[in-house]
């Protein structure tokens, strides 16, 4: 039996005071004007072009965060945002967290929303602020570098030959799969514009020899085929309930007999009252897209079993469901 919230855990929760200072802070680049030295307040302001008295307020309370220390009347960079808060830093994750800020007005739309089921955003950040949207693929593609092979061994593809990545972004995941597979041939179908970046991270991976790229809107284009294997990591949680049960069925037209069709994303449970992150991602949908969602996992194996396939399976809980073609 789960515990109730105490009255100091319900006041945490409601307090976004620590979350938009920290937003701000990367919004300003105050870490980045830091950098690897001990600063004081009126370099720092300096750097940044800001009012010393408030940028002190700030800083004071990113040292109460534990991402800066003081010393006298000098800051400097904990160890943690040295490695993800400075902007030149390889392991740098600020533009997602600029993400995170440009969709703070929507999040102020929440209420409307909630009284009237209208949702107040017809665009995608990522189509109003493109640069922001490569950026945040980038980050995206460093985080999957570490989880992707991995979760290629886990689906087992020896004897495959041909993946379709759909919907592929940068070619992460595609990338890793050619890494574990040698025999393994793979497509990145997206925008022409995201393909732009794929190119250049399969280029620097050395796979342009078994990577090809294929642009074009997957809602509406040919997908090409047949393929072994369909792979669906993340995109549906963008569309409606129709349009991913007919893309699903155009993507079991692309397959090979006997080809899987493998969908990962990000699941509910069938109360729709878990996991826990999911129903707040559930919400961020909600006010940041234009009629994106959060499905059911069952929801996921009816779209396969409406396009035709046979033994239908949930490989992961809440996370990866496949399907494949007779």
């Amino acid at each position: 039996m789960s515990r109730e919230l105490s009255l100091a855990e319900i006041f945490q929760l409601g307090y976004y005071w620590e979350t938009k200072i920290l937003l701000t802070a990367v919004k300003l680049d105050v870490f980045s004007a830091i950098g690897e030295q001990s600063r004081d307040l009126d370099d720092i302001a300096g750097r940044l072009r800001a009012n010393a008295p408030t940028l002190s307020l700030l800083l004071n309370a990113l040292v109460a965060m534990k991402l800066l220390t003081k010393e006298g009347e000098s800051y400097r960079n904990s160890s943690t945002a040295l490695k993800h808060l400075v902007r030149h830093s390889p392991q740098y994750v600020g533009h997602l967290l600029l993400l995170h800020d440009a969709e703070w007005n929507n999040w102020g739309q929440l209420e409307e929303t909630v009284r009237t089921g209208n949702r107040s955003v017809d665009r995608h950040v990522f189509e109003t602020d493109p640069e922001l949207g490569g950026n945040v693929l980038a980050v995206l593609n460093r985080i999957g570098q570490q989880s992707g092979p991995d979760f290629a061994k886990r689906l087992k593809l020896v004897g495959r030959e041909r993946l379709l990545d759909l919907g592929g972004g940068v070619g992460t995941n595609a990338i890793a799969f050619c890494q574990v597979y040698p025999e393994l041939r793979a497509t990145v179908f997206d925008l022409p514009a995201t393909l732009k970046l794929t190119e250049k991270t399969v280029k620097e991976a050395g796979l342009e020899s078994r990577i090809s790229l294929q642009s074009g809107d997957f809602n509406r284009d040919q997908l090409g085929g047949p393929y072994d294997v369909v792979l669906m990591s993340d995109i549906l949680h963008y569309q409606t309930f129709q349009m991913n049960q007919d893309l699903v069925a155009k993507a079991v037209v692309s397959l090979a007999p006997g080809g899987r069709l493998i969908i990962k994303d990000r699941f509910l449970d069938e109360a729709g009252t878990g996991p826990a992150w999911t129903t707040a991602f559930t919400i961020h949908i909600l006010i940041n897209t234009q009629h994106g969602g959060c499905y059911k996992t069952s929801e996921a194996m009816q779209w396969l079993a409406h396009a035709g396939c046979v033994s239908t399976e949930e490989l992961e809980k809440t996370a990866v469901v496949q399907g494949v073609k007779p």
